[in-house]
């Protein structure tokens, strides 16, 4: 689906990965360049990623803050 916000077109989307919903966002701004974020967060549920990437991209675009991630995945190793 894609979203409109101050000119930018916006596609937010996530993906599953394991038992989880990884958050991504691609948006074309109004100068005509594209953006494609970094992987945004890994959440339960893909409404709750998606709900995460358009937050992500309408901040992006405001020129805000990046909101955090709900949690950082461990990769198992300890240091």
């Amino acid at each position: 689906m894609v979203l409109y916000h101050r000119g930018a077109a916006i596609w937010a989307s996530s993906t599953r990965r394991g038992n989880t919903f990884v958050a991504h966002a691609c948006i074309l701004k109004d100068d005509g360049e594209p953006v494609s974020l970094p992987e945004l967060g890994q959440f339960a549920s893909r409404s709750c990623a998606f709900a995460f990437a358009v937050r992500c991209a309408t901040a992006f675009v405001d020129g805000k803050p990046m909101p955090r991630r709900p949690f950082r995945v461990s990769s198992g190793k300890h240091e």
